[in-house]
């Protein structure tokens, strides 16, 4: 299993809303989540096989911005 980190506009419920059918079709349901206590709104996820690119452009595509962190 990969994880991988990205750095996200998604700020609030209503924005994890809007992201959850894209990132549960992309990784699954329990394989990502959002830290919207951390101030660069970490998003997680845990994928075998995980392309960071492939998440970046599912979560531009829901409207946000997502900047993988290392």
């Amino acid at each position: 299993m990969e994880t991988v980190q990205f750095k996200t506009n998604i700020k609030c419920s209503g924005c994890i809303a809007t992201v959850t059918p894209v990132l549960n079709n992309l990784a699954g349901a329990d394989n990502w989540s959002v830290d919207l206590a951390s101030p660069d709104k970490v998003l997680t996820v845990s994928k075998e096989n995980l392309d960071k690119s492939e998440v970046r452009v599912a979560i531009e595509k829901a409207g946000y911005k997502a900047e993988a962190l290392s």
